[in-house]
């Protein structure tokens, strides 16, 4: 892993692939032992957390299990926008269903309180919500992911699905914005 470039920001490797791989199995094994007599719904909420919950759904090989997509938008750039747009809305019905919605990152938890407060509306058994990352110091509002892969401090990273305007989601690492 050596140091990338975007749009004139440098970046420095931050959590290998592997200590990544290694997360993503711990959680699965949580998640399979947790829903093993259930039939959850994996949301993936696109498009940060795409690559992540492709590889935690098949980590968890649960067989009564399905996988849907939403998509939300809060940032812009390297800035949150303080407001939440929903792109792309849940088509499945998810009365009386588990739903575990799979994040790539929570920091403020605006964008997972208004997803949980619009899924309860919807009456389903459990809304339980798994993240790759979390930065517990940046939470405003709601609350902590019920499954951690990693608690990292504010700072702002890209790669393994994480981007700076849509690029960067194809690198195999994090890597965080370099110190000056």
């Amino acid at each position: 892993m050596e140091e990338v470039t975007y749009q004139g920001l440098t970046f420095v490797p931050y959590i290998r692939r592997e200590e990544i791989a290694k997360q993503v199995h711990r959680l699965a094994q949580e998640i399979k032992r947790d829903y093993a007599n259930e039939f959850p719904l994996f949301l993936c909420v696109l498009n940060g957390s795409f690559i992540f919950a492709a590889d935690l759904f098949r980590a968890c090989n649960l067989h009564d299990a399905e996988i849907s997509f939403i998509r939300f938008k809060s940032y812009e750039g390297m800035e949150s926008t303080g407001k939440v747009k929903e792109i792309m809305g849940l088509n499945e019905d998810i009365a009386g269903r588990n739903v575990l919605i799979v994040e790539d990152i929570i920091d403020s938890g605006v964008t997972a309180a208004q997803l949980r407060k619009e899924l309860d509306k919807r009456n389903p058994k459990s809304v339980k919500m798994v993240s790759l990352l979390f930065k517990p110091d940046a939470l405003t509002m709601g609350k902590a992911p019920e499954y951690v892969g990693f608690e990292i401090p504010s700072k702002f990273i890209l790669g393994y699905g994480l981007d700076l305007d849509g690029l960067a989601r194809n690198l195999p690492d994090i890597y965080v914005l370099k110190e000056k």
